[in-house]
């Protein structure tokens, strides 16, 4: 795919947005690319973790705003509304992956950039990045799954904040305020993300799935939904060869080998 690098190694799948003299800014066709990477994704068995980064000094800068910007944006609202359904499906699978994902946050993550990343379950942050919701600067309103993502993330008030003023945030900040899990060195963030999704690639991944959709539904249910929920989930993985290998393991003190069954 133009723009997207894949490449795929022991169960961890790098995705590379690789636009690097336009800050790995997403034109259209790179959303189509996405929505269609991720729906592929979704039905490989092999595939264990997905690790996303950008090309260059950037993680993503967001939408490719040039086009519009020279009066060729889609003519009329329908046209536009149906190009941002593209962008929303995107955030959508992307949140609804069953493997766990990992932001490699390299550089700026601006706009649609930012919420690419903190659509994934994990962000790792270098000592450089930098992260703003530019949208409000730009004329625009949030896309990719900002409104949803930030309130949960780090509270309504500070989300309006971000939201609002589109201030750039250095990592630091971003982790203060829980935007980010943590902070590395720059010449270490592909060392610490690899480490990272080698322990979850080694990690049952149909007891990761389930435990990832627990807590992304877990703030729309009730505290008798949830154990509701836990306690079938709970029944279903008991049944699983994995569940009983790690069962076995342990007994066996030794380190269990999964196998997704």
């Amino acid at each position: 795919m133009d723009g997207l690098l894949v490449d795929r190694n022991d169960g961890i799948v790098t995705l590379t947005i690789d636009r690097p003299r336009r800050k790995n800014a997403i034109t259209g066709d790179m959303w189509q690319g996405l929505v269609e990477f991720f729906d592929d994704l979704a039905t490989r068995t092999d595939d264990r973790v997905l690790v996303i980064t950008g090309s260059g000094d950037a993680f993503c800068s967001g939408a490719d705003l040039t086009s519009a910007a020279d009066g060729d944006a889609p003519n009329g609202a329908g046209a536009s509304v149906a190009s941002m359904r593209i962008v929303g499906r995107a955030a959508l699978r992307l949140h609804e992956l069953p493997l766990p994902t990992i932001a490699a946050v390299n550089g700026v993550a601006a706009g649609a950039g930012c919420n690419l990343a903190l659509g994934c379950d994990l962000i790792i942050a270098s000592d450089r990045a930098r992260f703003t919701e530019i949208f409000a600067k730009r004329g625009l309103a949030l896309d990719f799954g900002g409104s949803w993502l930030l309130p949960r993330l780090i509270g309504l008030h500070r989300a309006k904040e971000l939201a609002f003023l589109a201030e750039i945030l250095d990592a630091k900040e971003a982790e203060r305020i829980g935007l980010v899990n943590r902070v590395v060195p720059h010449d270490q963030l592909g060392t610490e993300v690899g480490a990272l999704a080698s322990r979850l690639a080694a990690l049952p991944p149909l007891q990761l799935s389930v435990i990832k959709r627990q807590l992304n539904d877990g703030l729309d249910h009730t505290m008798a939904e949830a154990v509701e929920h836990e306690g079938v989930a709970q029944a279903l993985m008991f049944s699983s060869r994995d569940t009983a290998e790690a069962m076995t393991a342990f007994i066996e003190k030794r380190e269990p080998r999964f196998t997704g069954e």
